[in-house]
């Protein structure tokens, strides 16, 4: 539940600042079980914007405050936690680690300026390494310029190797990334009780707490450690500005680290030098390291080049500078709905200075086939808070580069602009992938069906990655997810609204159609309470090439069937298509010719014509040879090399068609083209997952329907006769 606070009250956290140079936006990221978390509560209690460290395990973590998240012991949603260092505002944006979670690691990437990848030092192994997922996101960083670090954590842990993790972060992420400090263990050979600076050749003894004392190295420290020292001197000096600085160096000059400290702050600000900081969160060893890190290197919103904006209409607008006294413009970067207080934003200005009391206009746009139509409204917004986790804390301004949240708005969605309501701006929406596994949800009553409805839409606001979708030919109500732990979130705070509903297997929408050519006849002579119903018709069906569709013909002489009754055949013809005939699914690329008929001169009706072409179609499919048609989508799977081959012979087990082999010009991954059935998709997000140790990705376009295997659409037939 969010909570408020006065600016003054018991929130913790850090104040609203003034300008935008003493503001760093520092987005976490790692997989699951890295420690961010932990991390994040670890700095906050440090620099005392909390009373005291909670646990994950006990749900008490400022990040993981939603109640999936401490259910499932994991962070399921991006949180913001702001602390005060040096007089320099930190918003630490903790993000999900699971891939499921993948909206909410692209919404804290588009609000900060500098990415910490935390690494744990037990996870990797002689067999193992950095995850490829991890991997991938580093590249995807790597390609936007933004500046990396790594923190490794988990010292203490018995498994802990510091020097194979180092090893294992450079193998992933390249030579550029060297650790500035090295662990020092103490007299037991194992715990973790000192940082050495590599630089400064300076020790933080971590051994009575934190903070630490501070002291120079002894000379048995400097000797294991001068190879990591040069490598990392030679490192920055391969980045300086200054030309001159490797001359002096293998001239034999002893470069001092009052000019190479300043040097390896610019580099790691212009995302070209990636420090390694070890970092204990229960012990606090190089919690002061990684916050001087932050504030001294990490880039401010100054040093960050703002969005493309454009005119809501589309029109051309020059480019945004982070200036307080600029135009605004924010974005939704994350969209809730607390029970308690309503729907929270959490907002990143870019440009100008976001007041309460102030009209706001609201712009989305670019996101309808998600869900989300293009819409505009103009809102006052009544208060500014800065969140730390579920607390909001009130203040008076949120300046450019700063983020803020604001509260009880109406349309806000996450990916809209917030702008000047006499100057409306609009930004592009930023990448997201697409949630390829369908989930079939179904009220329990009926007046359960309003409160899913009223549920979904404000879950589908506030969620990129979730689409709704209402089936048109199983009629089902199908919610599209990243994976399954992603539907468990979804599904649980359906649930938590008060909405009682089911799941059921979700329906592919397959079409029937004629094998061979048949005939009908229908006939529907019938006395009730003294008025007759009377039609005979025969018709004869072809097949027609797939995607023709239907066509209907009159063959009839002699005025056997009257002509003012032929247009009931046809409808009646029509509905029995729209039904179905042998599973429940519409027949498509059919030609139905009526070719004789009977009529009675009092008792024929339109409804009873209806009901004997209805009659005459059914009967010409059980003498004609059905065909159940599936559909047929052309997929494309990203995977790393090394899983061409289990992914192709999968795809093979799916009665997949391959279509092609090539390299992916973004890194060493393949481009695997083939097309499978969409009722082997079904679950194919999770299974490719799975077989890919979460690294590979999918695309789908429908390409046509064709005909299912005999054995397969006999087990259809079976389970359709069954209902």
């Amino acid at each position: 539940m969010a909570q408020k606070t006065s600016e003054k009250g018991p929130a913790g956290g850090a104040p609203a600042v003034s300008e935008p140079g003493r503001v760093r936006n520092v987005v976490l990221v790692g997989h699951s079980g890295a420690g961010k978390t932990t991390l994040v509560e670890a700095l906050l209690a440090a620099t005392q914007a909390i009373s005291r460290a909670g646990t994950v395990a006990d749900g008490t973590t400022v990040s993981d405050h939603d109640p999936a998240a401490v259910r499932q012991q994991r962070s399921v949603t991006l949180s913001c936690a702001p602390l005060t260092h040096r007089d320099v505002k930190v918003n630490l944006l903790d993000t999900p680690g699971y891939a499921d979670f993948v909206g909410e690691l692209r919404a804290g990437l588009r609000a900060a300026d500098a990415a910490v990848f935390v690494v744990s030092a037990d996870a990797g192994s002689d067999e193992g390494g950095i995850e490829p997922a991890t991997t991938a996101l580093w590249e995807e960083c790597a390609a936007v310029g933004m500046p990396r670090a790594v923190v490794v954590t988990r010292l203490d842990h018995p498994r802990a190797d510091f020097d194979r993790t180092v090893q294992e972060c450079q193998d992933a992420f390249g030579d550029n990334v060297m650790p500035i400090y090295r662990p020092m263990l103490g007299d037991d050979g194992h715990a973790v009780v000192g940082l050495l600076g590599l630089l400064t050749l300076r020790v933080l003894d971590y051994s009575d707490g934190y903070p630490p004392r501070e002291g120079l190295a002894e000379a048995q420290h400097l000797t294991p450690v001068e190879q990591d020292r040069n490598d990392l001197i030679e490192g920055i000096i391969a980045e300086s500005e200054d030309e001159t600085l490797m001359d002096r160096y293998l001239g034999g000059e002893q470069i001092g680290p009052e000019t190479l400290v300043p040097d390896l702050e610019k580099a790691v600000a212009g995302g070209h030098f990636h420090p390694v900081i070890p970092v204990c969160a229960e012990t606090g060893v190089g919690l002061d390291a990684l916050l001087d890190g932050l504030v001294s290197a990490a880039p401010s919103p100054l040093e960050h080049e703002p969005p493309v904006v454009t005119g809501v209409d589309g029109t051309p607008r020059p480019p945004l500078v982070c200036d307080p006294d600029g135009p605004l413009v924010a974005e939704v970067v994350k969209t809730t709905i607390d029970r308690h207080v309503g729907r929270v934003s959490l907002v990143r200005v870019f440009s100008g200075t976001l007041h309460p009391e102030s009209v706001l206009h609201v712009s989305g746009h670019g996101m309808a086939e998600r869900g989300h139509p293009d819409h505009d409204a103009d809102e006052r917004v009544a208060h500014l808070y800065t969140p730390l986790g579920a607390q909001l804390r009130e203040v008076t301004a949120c300046v450019a580069g700063d983020i803020c949240a604001i509260t009880k708005s109406g349309s806000a969605e996450t990916g809209d602009t917030l702008s000047a309501r006499d100057d409306p701006m609009l930004m592009a929406p930023w990448r997201m992938p697409e949630p390829l596994l369908p989930v079939a949800v179904v009220a329990k009553s009926r007046s359960d069906e309003d409160a899913l409805a009223k549920n979904l839409a404000r879950l589908v606001a506030g969620d990129p990655t979730l689409r709704l979708e209402r089936n048109p030919d199983t009629h089902q109500l199908v919610l599209w997810c990243m994976g399954e732990s992603h539907a468990e979130v979804v599904l649980d705070r359906l649930r938590a609204g008060g909405v009682e509903l089911d799941t059921e297997p979700v329906k592919v929408a397959l079409r029937e159609t004629f094998g061979a050519p048949a005939k009908g006849h229908g006939r529907h002579v019938k006395q009730s309470g003294g008025h007759g119903q009377y039609a005979v018709c025969d018709i004869e069906v072809e097949p027609l090439p797939r995607g023709t569709g239907f066509a209907f013909h009159d063959r009839v002489v002699g005025g056997a069937v009257p002509h003012n009754y032929i247009p009931s055949v046809e409808k009646g013809v029509r509905t029995q298509l729209e039904r179905g005939l042998v599973a429940g699914f519409p027949v498509v690329d059919v030609k139905v010719t009526l070719t004789d008929g009977k009529a009675h001169s009092v008792d024929s009706s339109d409804a009873a014509f209806q009901t004997a072409g209805a009659l005459a179609l059914r009967e010409a499919a059980e003498a004609g040879q059905m065909v159940l048609l599936e559909p047929v989508d052309e997929i494309v799977v990203r995977v790393p090399d090394g899983y061409v081959g289990p992914v192709m012979s999968d795809l093979s087990g799916r009665r997949g068609r391959p279509l092609g082999t090539e390299t992916d010009p973004a890194g060493d991954y393949s481009l695997i083209r083939a097309e499978v059935p969409a009722t082997e998709l079904v679950r194919y997000a999770v299974e490719l997952r799975a077989l890919s140790s979460g690294s590979g990705t999918f695309t789908r376009t429908y390409a046509r329907h064709e005909p299912m295997p005999t054995h397969v659409a006999e087990a259809v037939r079976k389970e359709h006769a069954a209902r």
